[in-house]
């Protein structure tokens, strides 16, 4: 009769250890999806970004992203030339936006941008991510 109760607290403590490393696991692959879409799904902010268009072009090595930049003037003297300037690098998921962009390479331009807390390698080596483009008049 002992030996029956042993068996019995045994099997017990073994299932309930099972079931919490279950729902440990659970619990855990959870969070890491959590914080995997808050790292690189979330955006963080979303902003509209005007320039002169320098360059765009579609590189990688594995994983090809059209990657550029806009050169924002930070101070102009009163004949229109820029005496400092900033770069402002984005990535492009859209292949149409590219195309637009490449078009008005050298004339200011205005992009909408998403910005996500970290990159991907499919998704372009920047955060900002360029989803809309107009013309600067």
């Amino acid at each position: 009769m002992d030996d029956q109760k042993s068996s019995t607290l045994q099997s017990k403590k073994t299932g309930g250890f099972k079931k919490f490393l279950r729902w440990f696991a659970f619990i855990a692959l959870l969070l890491f999806a959590i914080i995997f879409w808050w790292q690189y799904y979330y955006t963080f902010s979303t902003g509209l970004q005007g320039g002169k268009m320098q360059k765009i072009s579609y590189k990688g090595n594995i994983f090809k992203t059209w990657e550029g930049y806009l050169l924002i003037s930070l101070s102009t003297t009163d004949n229109n030339f820029t005496l400092t300037s900033k770069e402002f690098p984005f990535s492009v998921k859209n292949d149409s936006i590219a195309h637009v962009l490449e078009k008005y390479e050298g004339k200011r331009v205005k992009v909408r941008y998403q910005q996500k807390n970290g990159t991907l390698p499919w998704r372009g080596d920047t955060p900002y991510i360029v989803d809309e483009v107009t013309v600067d008049e």
